[in-house]
């Protein structure tokens, strides 16, 4: 299909009945979404977005217009968004709702295995990524975070290494942890619904060092993962604290306009796994994000990135 054609019909706001096989490829992807971290509501609209995508391929390809299988083929599928980009505009809806259509069609794609090529949205995204440390800030403050207890390691480390909010840090239990030899998760009670997150080595050694440790605390036999000298349940503030501690013990935000806390951290988790190739939807399921947009924040090229690609241009001169 040539970008700019669509098809001639117009439906208005009323949903079109999906004819075989698109309502089953609806149906696959509505069961897909259940397993994801999105909040209920948000799974919602982004079924009811791909079925307006999928009623108009199907009313494209009875008008002769695609070329090539969208539901299979990336080319095809990157044309047709595009496409439907034109058509959603003829159609003369809100940018935002274009991009909340274009948004939900990535996240079908994706779903797909088809990673077709982002369409240019009609609002401007952010110029900036979310802060996140750079490889020698993060190094530093691993060196020290070496130094900590072994409680206040683990919470530490879960911003950075599981991407976790410091609400959903103070929040999880005895329960919520699974290790075993080799492997290790932790369900996250998020917003939304609740994710579970595959351990990294390292984060995993820290708590086992922690929970063999933890069984001569004050209040070893409460739910709570992490505990205070009391005995009760750690406090949103007093592991925020801890992080901030640790933070500033390794020179960071101290610097005019520099700002250091958990959120960084979990910033930092986010753009090191998409800059890594990671893919968005996975990251927005390991974060807990329910809109991939969210996500994609960390996709917008930092100055770093930019000179780089003029550094990989060939010249002679």
């Amino acid at each position: 299909m040539t970008s700019g054609n669509t098809p001639p019909v117009r439906h208005g706001r009323r949903p079109v009945p999906l004819l075989e096989p698109y309502a089953t490829v609806l149906a696959d992807y509505a069961a897909a979404l259940g397993h994801s971290s999105l909040a209920e509501s948000s799974r919602a609209k982004y079924v009811s977005r791909v079925r307006g995508y999928l009623a108009w391929v199907g009313e494209a390809a009875s008008c002769g217009l695609l070329e090539g299988d969208p539901l299979a083929d990336p080319a095809a599928a990157a044309w047709a968004m595009r496409d439907y980009r034109h058509h959603l505009k003829n159609d003369h809806r809100a940018p935002a709702t274009i991009d909340n259509a274009l948004a939900a069609v990535d996240d079908f794609h994706a779903r797909r295995g088809l990673n077709a090529t982002q369409v240019r949205r009609e609002r401007a995204w952010r110029r900036t990524t979310p802060k996140a440390l750079g490889e020698h800030r993060i190094r530093r403050y691993l060196s020290q975070v070496e130094t900590a207890s072994r409680r206040d390691k683990v919470i530490a480390l879960l911003p950075y290494l599981a991407g976790l909010r410091i609400g959903e840090v103070v929040a999880l239990d005895l329960a919520d942890v699974r290790l075993s030899v080799g492997k290790g998760q932790v369900r996250v009670r998020g917003r939304g619904r609740d994710r579970v997150v595959d351990l990294h080595p390292t984060l995993r050694r820290a708590l086992q060092d922690w929970l063999d440790e933890r069984s001569a605390w004050s209040g070893a036999g409460t739910g709570a993962l992490l505990l205070n000298v009391r005995g009760g349940r750690l406090t949103d503030r007093a592991a925020r604290d801890i992080i901030t501690d640790l933070g500033r013990a390794a020179g960071l935000g101290e610097e005019p306009g520099e700002s250091f806390g958990p959120h960084i951290l979990r910033h930092t988790f986010g753009a090191q796994l998409v800059r890594a190739g990671a893919d968005l939807v996975l990251v927005a399921e390991l974060m807990g994000h329910e809109r991939l947009d969210t996500t994609r924040q960390y996709v917008v090229p930092t100055a770093a990135d930019r000179a780089t690609a003029l550094d990989a241009l060939i010249t002679d001169l």
